[in-house]
């Protein structure tokens, strides 16, 4: 029986689009639930914690610029993984997956470079400017948009599959240089105040809230997530439905 129960579990198992649609449906509802209350709380606490002595109430901001800089990487860091199913081990959703995180991560990846913008501007003095961080975070928003155009750009669905995860693969490269760019070169960009060596370098009063809407924030992206591979899945099936039925009507 445990054997069994294992098989039903197992990534290969969940590779059968049917189950994945059967598990998603009764998965869903619950990571919904725990994003929305991680997020309440999160930006209840980020709301009512105190300014900040220099950046005055400006800093509150940090409670959703950070998670959204955070996804937008995390996002093409997950397709990356995606991109290897579908490449080496030829996962049957994994092009779905990809297709599906695309137009999230851009999301992410925009409203990263708008409360940024909103930030730094009675920080710095300026909406933008063309400093390694914000560059590196740009090309990022273009290589979604890119990618985007390219899983739309064929009729046939599953033709873009290998293509798309050449250039998610390619891109990938970008990340390391969004993440270490405030340590390699000179950035207005603080350097990193959370994850560290020696530790957290910020007060627990922003800390706790940031982590609690970071942890929220990715909690709905995985919920939206399996929205988009559900909805693509059955888009796929009614396309190859609609052809099924084109061939018979013209055999008959």
């Amino acid at each position: 029986m445990s054997d069994i129960a294992a098989s039903r579990w197992s990534v290969s198992a969940l590779a059968n689009p049917t189950r994945f649609m059967g598990l998603s449906a009764r998965v869903q509802p619950f990571v919904y639930a725990a994003a929305a209350l991680l997020l309440g709380a999160g930006l209840w606490l980020g709301l009512t914690a105190p300014d900040d002595y220099q950046q005055g109430a400006t800093v509150k901001i940090m409670f959703v610029h950070v998670p959204f800089a955070w996804l937008s990487m995390m996002v093409w860091t997950i397709m990356s993984i995606s991109a290897l199913g579908v490449l080496v081990w030829r996962h049957p959703l994994a092009e779905v997956a990809i297709k599906a995180a695309a137009p999230l991560g851009a999301t992410f990846t925009a409203l990263a470079l708008l409360t940024g913008s909103i930030w730094g501007r009675p920080m710095w003095g300026t909406w933008w400017v063309w400093d390694a961080r914000l560059t590196s975070v740009f090309v990022l928003f273009l290589m979604y948009l890119g990618l985007i155009a390219l899983t739309r750009a064929f009729d046939e669905p599953g033709r873009a599959g290998r293509p798309s995860a050449i250039l998610v693969l390619v891109g990938f490269i970008n990340i390391p240089i969004i993440r270490f760019s405030v340590d390699w070169w000179n950035t207005l960009h603080q350097p990193a105040s959370v994850i560290r060596a020696d530790g957290p370098a910020m007060a627990a009063v922003y800390l706790w809230p940031l982590l609690l809407c970071a942890l929220g924030f990715s909690l709905l992206f995985f919920a939206l997530h399996l929205t988009a591979m559900r909805t693509e899945i059955v888009r796929r099936r009614i396309h190859a439905l609609s052809r099924r039925t084109a061939r018979t009507s013209e055999a008959g």
